[in-house]
């Protein structure tokens, strides 16, 4: 059970910020509320919000808004998509919780926590959302693996897609290829080849096992060259790559050879550094 997915998100809310905030219900005028900047879900379908305006109309908004003060006015936190239906009905103001502990890094964590956890982001605006909290708030694998309940293997390997070229990525939110799709197509490091394929994953409806026949078919020249690695080799590395998480490679030659460390961002180098060091 994920540690703090599971909670809900208003378990979520409690555990925020140090001070103990009793929180109460307050109507809000829907001029007087601005979006959330920090808002990782960029895309709202519109059966979706159809749906949930039709729900508003008939049953009225039952869960309130969290938002903070921002001068003058309220920033969205969390629930967005019930702030936008509110909008579509014409309505004058809506029920809200005010919390003026939330700063910019807890913002972001309850909007990426709450659309997790109803599962309305997309692989690439999750990933986008994981990058900001690590580039903006110094958060670190570790930490956001936590947040998530997740491993920091999947939140690097998450960060990854975004290494991918700008028609791929849309192909990824417009959900015309899957997150299989795409790791399977970072194994290829020529860009050209990976717009290639994309295209044709969408074309032919590719499985994710054939997109990785493919590409093993497309890297095996490469393949072929290497030079048989020993078991003993193998097994160092598969050792290193497990005490490292990332990908290590060690080629062997007749006197010398080398040994290859890969990381996915500047956080995840740092990381590295910091424990090859310790040693």
């Amino acid at each position: 059970m994920d540690k703090r997915l599971g909670k809900g998100l208003d378990a979520l809310i409690a555990e925020t910020g140090e001070s103990k905030i009793k929180e109460k219900v307050e109507k809000i005028k829907l001029n007087d509320i601005v979006p959330n900047p920090f808002q990782p879900r960029k895309q709202f379908a519109e059966k979706g919000m159809e749906d949930l305006v039709n729900s508003l109309k008939e049953k009225g908004i039952i869960q309130p808004i969290l938002v903070r003060p921002s001068g003058k006015l309220f920033e969205l936190v969390a629930g967005e998509r019930r702030w936008r239906a509110a909008q579509e009905l014409n309505l004058e103001d809506i029920p809200a919780i005010v919390r003026s502990d939330i700063d910019d890094a807890a913002s972001l964590e309850l909007s990426l926590i709450e659309n997790i956890q109803r599962e309305e982001l997309n692989p690439i605006e999750e990933a986008r959302a994981y990058k900001e909290l690590i580039d903006q708030f110094e958060y670190n694998l570790d930490k956001v693996g936590l947040m998530m309940g997740k491993n920091k293997t999947t939140i690097s390997n998450s960060i990854r897609l975004l290494a991918l070229s700008g028609d791929i990525k849309q192909k990824i939110e417009e959900g015309k290829i899957s997150t299989g799709h795409a790791k399977a197509l970072l194994a290829l490091s020529n860009e050209y080849k990976r717009s290639k394929i994309a295209k044709l994953i969408e074309q032919k409806s590719l499985s994710v096992r054939e997109t990785e026949n493919l590409i093993n078919t497309i890297n095996l020249p490469k393949k072929r060259a290497k030079k048989f690695k020993s078991p003993e080799i193998a097994g160092v590395e598969e050792e290193l790559r497990h005490k490292l998480g990332t990908k290590v490679n060690i080629s062997q030659g007749k006197k010398r050879g080398k040994i290859e460390i890969q990381y996915f961002s500047d956080e995840d180098r740092e990381r590295l550094i910091k424990f090859l060091l310790s040693g």
